[in-house]
């Protein structure tokens, strides 16, 4: 069993590989009745990672990653022998707790994707059909932000605008993805791009990184509009709390204009998790919503080194490490 134990690297700067380390070591694979043994496929690394290398996430149900075990997160295997009746030999499964190991032992409570982004905008987002509204997406090439700005063109609204970091991503967003336009964040002034092509104001704000760019969205936002905070990835190499104080200009907007700005917590909506599958696969079968992977992944020995090159914010859609075939 090769497995990735880690030392915390502290509150502030970023994550580097050597806060890693690869051990092998032999465990049981005896199985319990219930429990299936997986061979890890896929595991992701993603933003919020960071903050569990922190003694305090800064959130009560995300623990932190403790010196000398084994690193959780999400991950996708296939079983190979199995005691559980509802799961038979050679089926996917998934888990959001899959430890960084080649094999493991479960029990049969895998299966459950992430539905942060569709539930975070029909939860929180307050998205209504025909009324003209604009929504802005910060980190849109990453993961969440591509699925997110989709899953708001497809419920309605008129305008989808997406901030990412560089003219190729914002690209993609337009050509592959539908968003109305792409904001390259490093090009220019944000805060008058966000006026040329949100002429109507902004409705909508799902956020994903924080700090001075959610500042700029916010300002020209409209009143009764509402923030969806989904990750502040600019500020998790900070010692600062979650969600990260915002300036005093910015909190006298939220003010001012009645903007709902609130955390979103996927597991907070377990009994919508079945639903949400279902228009997902339903949007993906029928080719309405894309997946915006990227083309390569890499092999298990290099898996620090792709969390440490997620978090210099150099990857386009969802970082994912090939394990097995």
């Amino acid at each position: 069993y090769l497995l990735v134990q880690m030392t915390i690297s502290g509150k502030n700067g970023h994550p580097v590989p050597e806060n890693f380390r690869v051990d092998e070591i032999m465990k049981s694979s005896e199985l319990k009745e219930g429990q299936v043994l997986v061979r890890t496929l896929f595991l992701s690394v993603d933003p919020y990672m960071r903050c569990r290398m922190n003694d305090d996430t800064g959130a009560d149900y995300l623990l932190p990653w403790r010196l000398e075990e084994c690193v959780d997160g999400d991950g996708v295997g296939v079983v190979e022998a199995s005691k559980n009746q509802a799961l038979s030999v050679g089926a996917i499964v998934t888990s959001f707790n899959w430890p960084w190991q080649t094999y493991n032992v479960m029990d049969g409570t895998v299966g459950m994707p992430d539905l942060t982004a569709l539930l975070g905008v029909r939860e929180k987002g307050h998205v209504t059909p025909e009324t003209h509204q604009t929504m802005v997406i910060s980190g849109a090439a990453r993961a969440f932000g591509s699925i997110a700005g989709q899953i708001g063109r497809l419920d309605g609204c008129e305008r989808v605008v997406g901030i990412c970091g560089s003219d190729q991503k914002c690209q993609t967003l337009v050509t592959e993805l539908g968003f109305t336009a792409g904001l390259n964040y490093k090009k220019g002034d944000i805060s008058s791009a966000l006026r040329e092509h949100c002429p109507a104001g902004i409705d909508i704000y799902f956020d994903n990184v924080g700090g001075p760019i959610s500042d700029a969205v916010i300002s020209p936002m409209n009143p009764g509009g509402d923030v969806i905070l989904c990750g502040q990835i600019s500020q998790y190499n900070k010692d600062v709390p979650y969600p990260p104080p915002l300036s005093e200009d910015t909190q006298e907007t939220l003010h001012h204009k009645n903007i709902t700005r609130e955390r979103f917590v996927v597991l907070n909506y377990m009994e919508k998790h079945e639903e949400g599958l279902m228009q997902l696969s339903h949007w993906v079968k029928t080719g309405q919503k894309k997946v915006n992977l990227p083309q390569s992944y890499v092999c298990t020995m290099h898996i620090s080194e792709a969390f440490c090159f997620m978090m210099t914010v150099g990857n386009k859609g969802k970082q994912v490490v090939k394990i097995s075939d």
